[in-house]
Parts: C-alpha cells; structure tokens; sequence
C-alpha cells in the first residue's frame, strides 16, 4: 500500500511492567491483518520480543517496532520496555510518535510506571491515550480504576468507550448515547466527554449551544477533538481485554479515525544552532521540501550491518537519496530502504514524511543524528530528550587473555544502541567501567556480551573515586645524592605544602632567590611533584587542593640532573604531605529517593545507617514523597536492592555528583591500610 502522511498514525505502546502491552501490540497488528495468528509472550512467538533473552526472561528489553495497513490507514507501532532499568529504549520511542498510548492493568491501576510515561508525554508535548487492559479478567476493577485515572491525572481524561456485560465487550460512548455499560449509563458519559471537546474552540461552543449536538458536523468533532489531544485538554481512556481481544477493533478504530496524523499533531522541537544562539525551526510535513530525518534508534545486527531507525519529518527519503548526518561534508547513499517488522526487515522504495523506516551498513549513523539532503540544514538537531544519568557501575575486563579489543568493539556496539548504557575508561583506577540504571540492566548487557558478541567478562565494583589532600601546613625536604663512579646525580629541594579551599585544584608556586636551584631544573621539580599528585601519598588516590611551594635547595654544576631534582621533588613532597595531616576525601552525592509515603520510616532508617544527611522531604501527587539527602557514594553499595525490598519494587532513586570531603578517621584507616601492601610492591 502506498500512503500519504494524512495515512500515518504513529502511535506508541508504553506503561508499568506486566500491563500487556506486548500482547496489545500483538492483538492490534492481528487486528489490522499484520499478523495471522497473535503471538504470545508464553509460546516465545511474538513480533516484538524476539531476542532470546527477551524470550527467556519473559518481558520486553527494548522497543520493538511494526506497521500495519487497514482501512485506508498505515499505522506504525511501538511496544517498548516497562521496566525502568530499560528507560533508554523507551524514552527513545518518544521521539517517533505523536501518540503515546498508556496500558494501565484493570487489576493493578495506576502505578508507578503509568505517572511515570505520562509525565514524559506531557513534557514532550505528545497526545497521550489511556489504554485499560484486562476488563474481562476476574479481579478487574474497571470503576476504580477509571476513578484512580482521573484522581491521578484529572478530570480530561474521560472514556472514549465502556466496558458492558461483565467485560465481554465494549461499547462506544462518544458517538453513541445510548445503551447501559458496567460504568453507569453511556448517555452519562457521553454528555462528560462532549462537553469536554465543544469547549476546546470557541466557534465549535456557539454552534453547540445554539444549535445542539445535531447541528455540529462531523468534521468539526474531529477537529475539536483533535485540538484537545494536542493541547492536552482531553487524555481518551479506552477499555480492552488484548487477551481475548476485546475492544481491540474498536482501538484500532479509533486510532485510525481520532488520532492525529503527523501534520495535526504538535510540531516536533528542532532547533538550528547551539546554546544561546540557538533558533527554534520548523519541519514541515511537506514530500516536496528538503529532507530531515531523526535516528531514535541504532540496531547492530550481526547480519546487516548497522541499522539506523529514523522517523522522517520533512521531504521523502527514497532508494539512492543522498543524505548527510549531521554536520558531515560527505553524503551516503541509501542504497536499501527497509520497514521494520520486530526482527524483520522489508525493503521499501521511499519514505514519506511522518513515516519511520530503516538504512543499513552506514558506520556514521548514531543515536539522535539528524539526516538531511542539503547543507542548508547543518547545525539542525531535536530537543534532546530528558534521560536519567546512568550511575550503577560494574568495572569489567575481558575474562581471556587477547580479547580486550573484542571486548572493546562489543561495549561499543551496545552503548551506540541504549543512551542509558555508558562505557568509560578511569584513568586513575585503569579500569574499563560500565554504568546503566540498574544492577538489572548490567547484567542484562553482560549478557548480551556472552550471547551476541561471543565476549565473556569478569566483573567487579568499581573503585571509588577517593581522592588525598592535607588538612594544614608543612615543609618537606630531600637530598639525592647518588654516586656511580663516574658522573653522578645531585639535587636538593625544600618546599612547603598548604591546603586550598575544597575545588581549589593545585599550585606550584617558585619563590627560590639567588639561583639556589637553576631554572632549568624547576620543570624537574614540579615534574617529581606531579607524580605524587597522580600516584597519592598514604592511600594510592590522586591528591587535589594543595598549593606547593618550593623556595630553596642546592644543587651542583657537574652531577645535577634533571632526573636527580624530579626524585628530590618528589621525596620532598612525600615528607611534607606526612607532617600537614593528610586526609582522604570521598566523593558525596544528591540522592532523591521517590517512593509510596507509608515507607517514609524504613527509607530514613535506611539512609540514616549510611552517613547521610537527609535534607527534606515533599509529598507528591499520587501519595508518593520525595526524600533528597547527601550521602557517601561508598554508602550506596547494594542500594538499588536494598530499596527494592523495602518498597516492594516501588522505589527509585537518582544520583548527581555533590562534592568532596573527608572520610571519618576510622575509614580513612582501613583505606590507608589497604594502600600498605601495594605501596611497598613499588
């Protein structure tokens, strides 16, 4: 089927863990003729879950997409992850649709995961729809649940269709007015929720009141109702059962007819520059314009290549286009155009405006790179999404020996396709350490490594960042002195050491008078310096805020060397750091912990036990509070865990770098004690 932008619906699947939007996803395309036969989660035969370890674990990992033609409609589907270990992929999906449909279980209700999407659609000025999945299930409690709805998100989010007959079937309340549901009268509702569209525009108002429901056309409901999607006046709840496939027609009905198609829906964010000389742009849905392309997903498949999955927002990419990524001088050619279909792939000739589609073997692609077919969109790029840092890590090495860069070009491969996943390399501890959002998500990548890349790995906490400094003043003093029979080596330096304020990094000051020690061999000195300031003095951790000054010393016109004044500096350095009371720092963080209020006492407790200092608590909608606190990162060790147990998985946290400061005396001891051994190794 060829199609139009007015055709396309793109449209993603998003909510809490276990609320069935990889079954909806399946019923939806065996809905729309996609799919003969639904798949299911059990038999390990859906479209979207096809990685084995998807399979395996029995819930989604990564956002999974696929299209289906019906009744004149190209509607272009995103199932993506519910867990929030794998926010990456599914915050990526946000920028390839105009609706974000919300699963909410008819037995569970709102939870975390459902204000949590919800917040993100409405930040990103999306259309957002709540899908309540499982009415035909014993325990669904389809009153409550509509109540917690609008008690949750408002009074807008009203019922485009109700639950009849026990959950046996659905029945239209907005262009219907009649009948009984197992909500009440749809009349009822039907009143509720065009009253609510009419008041979106004035025009749409008057003809209501003066002429009635009878007297408004078609055209002006939709538009109207459109408008309330866009501006948020209006969140539709719709009512299904993916299982048994109730009123699944009847929302793949409604979003062909109601949902915005992408020329309705609000623009998407482009902006051309950077910073403050940044201006805001807009792409047009126009086949004729000049391309602009967003990647919002990177696939490195073992057969293809690397696979960049973009959505289109201006001009038409078609079969050998030349396009350029980012600011690049050198265009590629899109020799193969596909359509993803879960793990399949279908070539496509082009790709219209607002459509999502594919190119292949192209190693520049990335995540977040903008495509464009001509220089007069350089410097062009989306309003980037709002990700959560990734703060868990795992220090890894490659478990044998000669397959380091292997291991390197795996790591590689996986951070290019989750934002959420980071690889860095720690200079000072020489560790190669991943960070993600969870223990989960880790191991889920060291899995990946194992399965996908052949790469096994031995893992281990990473090293914390501690760093030294001294706590007041001193002057150190060394002589190296060393005879070898023939010439031999000579330098004298006495230097004196004081503490910065916290931040204030390191100085070498020069206050030596009469040539005492030649200029040529004060690099030498502040050489010698430098390796302890990279090395550490009593634990093995770089030292920071320390002023060093050198004001005296001798040296001698035949046996003074540069290799004689970086060991004097070096040892006189040490001998002033053990007399100005040397401490280790350790690096605190701003913790947030979000959880239901009736933990409040297990979380402070918690926290308390861990040297932290809690700053204050809010409670927010939904009967959760926010506790923000400063704690020792070296406290946080298992945390994730800890929290999980205490909340019933419930509880989250993030963490942003604070400061440095002094670890207490008896930890500082351990510290010191550890270093021994490797101290004198060396």
């Amino acid at each position: 089927m060829s199609y139009s932008t007015e055709q396309i619906r793109n449209v993603a699947l998003a909510g809490h863990p276990g609320a069935g939007k990889t079954t909806l996803f399946e019923a939806l395309l065996h809905a729309g003729g996609a799919v003969q036969t639904a798949g299911t989660i059990e038999r390990g035969n859906t479209v979207s879950d096809f990685d084995p370890i998807e399979k395996q674990r029995g819930h989604s990992l990564d956002c999974a997409i696929a299209s289906t033609d019906h009744a004149g409609i190209h509607l272009n589907l995103i199932d993506t992850p519910g867990y929030p270990d794998f926010r990456g992929p599914t915050l990526s999906a946000l920028a390839a649709v105009e609706t974000l449909a919300v699963i909410v279980d008819a037995d569970s209700g709102v939870q975390y995961g459902t204000r949590r999407m919800m917040d993100h659609a409405r930040a990103r000025g999306l259309c957002r729809a709540i899908v309540v999945n499982k009415i035909d299930h014993d325990g669904a409690k389809v009153a409550r649940v509509l109540d917690d709805i609008r008690e949750t998100f408002g009074p807008e989010c009203l019922p485009l269709n109700l639950p009849a007959d026990g959950g046996a079937r659905v029945i239209d309340c907005f262009g219907n007015a009649e009948g009984d549901s197992d909500l009440g009268p749809v009349a009822d509702w039907h009143q509720k929720i065009i009253d609510q569209v009419v008041e979106i525009n004035e025009t749409v108002m008057e003809h209501y009141l003066d002429l009635g429901e009878g007297g408004l056309s078609g055209q002006e409901l939709h538009d109207a109702f459109e408008q309330c999607l866009r501006e948020g006046h209006l969140v539709p709840v719709l009512f299904c059962s993916a299982r048994s496939s109730v009123g699944v027609q009847e929302l793949l009905g409604v979003a062909e007819r109601l949902f915005p198609h992408p020329g309705e829906a609000n623009p998407p964010p482009f902006a051309k520059g950077a910073g403050e000389n940044a201006q805001s742009i807009e792409a047009k849905p126009d086949p004729k314009a000049h391309v602009i392309a967003d990647v919002f997903k990177i696939v490195n498949d073992p057969f293809v290549g690397k696979l960049g999955v973009f959505r289109v927002y201006q001009g038409t990419v078609r079969k050998d286009t030349q396009l350029f990524v980012d600011d690049g001088k050198k265009p590629f050619k899109v020799g193969h155009l596909f359509k993803l279909k879960g793990r399949d792939h279908v070539e496509i000739e082009q790709a219209v405006p607002g459509d999502i589609a594919a190119v292949a073997k192209v190693d520049e692609l990335h995540f977040d790179a903008v495509l464009h077919d001509s220089h007069d969109e350089d410097h062009i790029h989306l309003a980037p999404l709002n990700f959560p840092r990734p703060m868990f890590g795992l220090a890894v090495e490659a478990a044998s020996k000669g397959q380091e860069q292997k291991l390197s070009t795996a790591l590689h491969k996986l951070a290019e396709e989750d934002p959420c996943f980071q690889v860095e390399h720690e200079a000072e501890t020489n560790e190669t350490v991943i960070r993600g959002l969870s223990d989960l998500h880790l191991r889920i990548n060291l899995d990946r490594l194992k399965d996908k890349y052949g790469v096994e790995v031995q893992s281990r906490p990473p090293r914390i960042a501690y760093r030294e400094t001294v706590a007041g003043r001193a002057e150190g003093h060394h002589r190296h002195k060393k005879q070898t029979g023939g010439a031999g080596q000579f330098g004298e330096v006495f230097l004196r050491i004081e503490p910065l304020p916290r931040g204030g990094g390191f100085e070498f000051v020069d206050e030596v008078k009469g040539g005492t020690i030649p200029g040529q061999f004060l690099p030498a000195v502040e050489k010698g310096v430098r390796q302890v300031l990279h090395d550490g003095a009593v634990a093995g951790y770089p030292i920071q805020d320390v002023r060093v000054v050198v004001y005296d010393g001798k040296y001698h016109s035949v046996d003074s060397k540069e290799v004689a004044f970086v060991a004097a500096g070096k040892k006189a350095f040490l001998d002033a750091i053990g007399k100005a009371r040397p401490q280790v720092l350790e690096p605190i963080v701003d913790l947030e912990v979000n959880a239901p209020e009736q933990h409040m006492g297990d979380i402070s407790g918690g926290l308390a036990s861990k040297r932290a200092r809690i700053n204050g608590t809010d409670s927010v909608r939904g009967g959760e509070i926010v506790v923000r606190a400063q704690v020792p990162l070296s406290e946080l060790e298992g945390y994730a865990a800890e929290l999980k147990s205490v909340t019933a998985g419930r509880g989250r946290y993030s963490l942003d770098f604070s400061h440095y400061e002094p670890v207490p005396n008896n930890v500082q001891q351990k510290l010191v004690e550890a270093y021994k051994p490797r101290h004198e190794e060396d």
